[in-house]
């Protein structure tokens, strides 16, 4: 069991749109196979003759060609590498020939008996329509999609005429093409389509999540850049006047200078404390809504189990229960716990192949907060690594790492790792002060208005929101 688990885990641990990619490629890698299958069985018939030996021989050769130019084609479709040209003349040119020769054997076959008419119908489908299906991959319009299939139905039409295959004959040959091409011409298409769109939304998102993190780093240096600029011109000019006091002997005069520089650099080093905190402080009911509404566009089942009154209305319009706008957890509590659900919902999505995440948030009054983040489709071990759970420690800001530093300031720990070898739990813990936590629950008991809420003060309460 643990063998399986170690192999599936590297395809655990790929993207989404890799995953659909793998998918599609071996999907069409398959059209080599199929045609393999139908190539025998339109020639099981004429084992005994030399032309079943050869249709079997260019068969192959078909079969080759179309899933070679397949795969470089699925990459130039994406953008990796230049359209395979001369494999798409090679496949072509087999394809026509394989067709051609069909339609001769057809034609050399006026009564054919019921079995040759499903072997040569086998060998056409294989030649003409895996052809068609397979050239289309490098061909962008869907209007040269459709004359690609014209093509073909008239080099089939051509053909049953030049040989002399009777009218009856060339219809049905004719439709049968027809309708196979469109097939495959439908299915091939759109399965690169839905490949190039999974990776253009999946680069679309990593783009938005820079832009918002540039969009945040320019708006930091615009709130640093107000509240600095005006005080460090202050502090040089009233510098160069006490630097010129003191030369012409004004040695009181410039002290005092020098002591409303000091003052102003005293106050400048609280104003950027000031935006320093505002920018690195999260709220941790803000953090869940984000997190639950991240999740469940990534197609991700979110289930809080929370505190009641300690993040406030944390299932929104999902009906939380003692959901009343409350916050019983001080503040420096709920940031730290913010953060931690922020990096949770980080690392599940990028790290894993979650499907469910539940967040179980337990207040012991007078006591501790202990916040637990489990998920299942756990990830590789090298995701592991590189989110900090797993191997030592790494410098603050790395992943999980820089949690445990965080929560390190408060007294708290942090706990990662997986569980039961399929899902994955993050625990954090934060003491609470009893004076920090009587105030909050009076609060929540004063919003809440409630004489119970009041009277449950050292038990854990719990509410579930369902997302």
């Amino acid at each position: 069991m643990a063998k399986v688990m170690g192999r599936a885990r590297p395809w655990a641990g790929k993207s989404k749109p890799a995953k659909v990619e793998i998918y599609t490629r071996w999907s069409f890698h398959l059209f080599g196979v199929g045609e393999l299958v139908v190539m025998v069985m339109g020639t099981v018939g004429r084992a005994d003759s030399p032309v079943g030996g050869w249709f079997l021989v260019l068969g192959c050769a078909h079969a080759l060609a179309v899933g070679t130019y397949i795969s470089y084609a699925l990459d130039w479709a994406l953008g990796r590498r230049p359209r395979p040209n001369r494999l798409m003349a090679v496949t072509a040119v087999l394809s026509g020939v394989g067709t051609v020769a069909t339609m001769a054997l057809i034609a050399a076959n006026p009564a054919p008996r019921t079995g040759d008419v499903q072997s040569l119908a086998y060998l056409l489908v294989a030649f003409a329509g895996f052809g068609v299906g397979s050239l289309v991959v490098g061909i962008r319009r869907v209007k040269n999609m459709l004359l690609l299939v014209l093509a073909s139905v008239v080099v089939v039409a051509l053909s049953g005429l030049v040989f002399g295959e009777p009218f009856g004959g060339i219809v049905g040959s004719v439709l049968g093409v027809l309708i196979a091409g469109l097939a495959l011409t439908f299915t091939t298409g759109f399965s690169v389509w839905l490949v190039k769109a999974v990776w253009d939304l999946d680069s679309a998102r990593e783009l938005q999540a820079r832009l918002a993190v540039a969009e945040e780093r320019l708006r930091f240096g615009r709130d640093l850049h107000d509240v600095m600029g005006r005080n460090l011109a202050v502090i040089a000019l009233k510098s160069e006047l006490a630097v010129e006091l003191a030369q012409r002997g004004g040695t009181e005069q410039a002290a005092a200078q020098m002591s409303e520089v000091q003052r102003i650099a005293r106050e400048s080093q609280r104003e950027v404390r000031a935006v320093v905190r505002g920018y690195r402080e999260v709220d941790l009911h803000t953090e869940l809504e984000g997190a639950r509404g991240v999740l469940r566009a990534a197609g991700i089942g979110f289930r809080l189990e929370g505190a009641a009154g300690t993040v406030g209305d944390a299932g929104g319009d999902s009906g939380a229960e003692g959901g009343s706008g409350g916050t019983g957890l001080p503040a420096d509590v709920q940031s730290a716990l913010g953060w931690v659900v922020r990096e949770a919902a980080t690392n599940v999505l990028r790290h894993g192949d979650a499907r469910q995440c539940t967040v179980r948030l337990t207040v012991r009054e007078g006591c501790d907060a202990v916040l637990v983040v489990e998920n299942d489709g756990l990830p590789d071990r090298a995701a592991l690594a590189r989110a900090g759970a797993d191997g030592p420690p790494r410098p603050a800001g790395a992943g999980l790492a820089g949690l445990r530093e965080r929560l390190a300031t408060l007294g708290g720990t942090l706990d990662a790792g997986p569980v039961d070898g399929t899902h994955f739990r993050l625990t954090a813990r934060v003491p609470l002060a009893p004076t920090a936590t009587a105030t909050g629950t009076a609060e929540t008991a004063g919003t809440t208005g409630s004489a119970e809420s009041a009277g449950t003060a050292g038990t854990a309460r719990t509410s579930e929101v369902t997302a």
